[in-house]
């Protein structure tokens, strides 16, 4: 007996340690994710900031490129495995001549072979800064915001056919036909849908279903219902309406008709604002390269991202999407590549992030 209980104290005290030992080091870069190691491969020739990811499925995964022919001075071009563009050129077996960097939009599968690549609007987009497609739309048409060319496009699924264009390419105003520099959109169930109009006008903007204007709010300044850089929108179950005051560093809420109700200050260069099933809200730092989650008011759950070019970590962590698998798509614009996370077996699953929210049919 005296022998059974030694060796069973032997062997907790040894579980007890390797528990222990498991819980030691690490910073939590990643949360409750594994990165899913050198899913970005859309080609050697890949030399731009991408800012925009949409999912309609785990299996086809919409991205879009910041700027053309552009990249951030000395940024390296690096895939999520962590090879550089030149290490990666010695492979390539296209001679320079051939090789094209415009990729205005391209589209995906689960693991990262290109499917589509949309050449044949690369003349029409200037850059296709934001991409959704909504819940609500049974056709699964794609919607880019078009940040410079200072339009918003709608496009059929398979990127043959525009079907819808609003502003004017070119041609910025701050008129119910015209923006300056949109940003990003977000729908409801009646097809209407608020833009966030943006980095030089400072104001949101509803259309309904059909881009006729409806309504609009938001000044420029750091007052309540004033905007410094409206660069996302959400909208919860109550229909209040999440906007994501970057240079003032905030979000604010609203409800449906521009109503002021909060803020939620000192959250660094808010960049994408999301809200989830659970109606938890989900926010973007492109400051911090940081995701984190609050409640409905604004209170912080939890966090987790650090700044830089490994595996896992980001620099600008400029848009996020989540499948219905649970994995999740990070914009890590100025490292150039987007990075697919997968929840870890053991993660807390308070921690997760759940499916976009959409309004049930009635």
């Amino acid at each position: 007996m005296k022998l059974f209980r030694s060796v069973l104290v032997v062997l907790l005290a040894s579980s007890s340690a390797c528990a222990a030992q498991n819980l030691k080091g690490g910073l939590d870069e990643t949360g409750p994710y594994d990165v899913v190691r050198n899913w970005f491969k859309p080609g050697m020739e890949w030399d731009q900031p991408v800012a925009a990811v949409a999912v309609e499925n785990p299996n086809r995964i919409f991205i879009g490129n910041a700027d053309q022919h552009v990249t951030r001075p000395n940024s390296l071009v690096i895939g999520a495995d962590g090879m550089t563009q030149k290490e990666r050129s010695k492979t390539s077996a296209k001679p320079e001549s051939e090789k094209t960097h415009l990729h205005q939009i391209m589209v995906l599968d689960g693991n990262g072979k290109v499917l589509e690549d949309w050449a044949q609007w690369n003349d029409l987009i200037v850059t296709a800064h934001s991409l959704h497609i909504s819940p609500y739309d049974p056709a699964r048409h794609l919607w880019v915001v078009d940040r410079d060319g200072q339009q918003i496009l709608k496009f059929t699924n398979d990127g043959k056919k525009l079907v819808l264009k609003l502003g004017e390419k070119n041609v910025p105003g701050t008129d119910k036909g015209h923006f300056n520099r949109p940003a990003s959109l977000v729908f409801l169930p009646d097809g209407s849908f608020y833009v966030a109009d943006g980095y030089v006008n400072s104001r949101v903007v509803k259309f309904d279903k059909d881009g006729k204007f409806l309504l609009e709010w938001g000044t420029k300044g750091s007052g309540p219902g004033q905007f410094n850089l409206v660069h996302s929108v959400a909208v919860d179950a109550n229909k209040r309406v999440y906007v994501a005051d970057r240079s003032n560093n905030r979000i604010q809420v609203f409800d449906e008709n521009g109503k002021f109700l909060d803020q939620w200050p000192n959250i660094r260069m808010p960049s994408r604002v999301v809200v989830t099933e659970d109606q938890a809200v989900w926010v973007s730092s492109a400051a911090y390269s940081r995701i984190a989650k609050f409640d409905a008011d604004g209170k912080l759950l939890t966090y987790w991202g650090t700044f830089g070019d490994a595996p896992g970590s980001a620099d600008n962590l400029h848009a996020f999407a989540i499948d219905d698998a649970g994995n999740y798509y990070v914009a890590d614009t100025w490292n150039n590549r987007i990075q697919k996370f997968s929840p870890r077996g053991d993660a807390d699953k308070s921690r997760l992030m759940a499916r976009e929210f959409r309004f049930k049919a009635p």
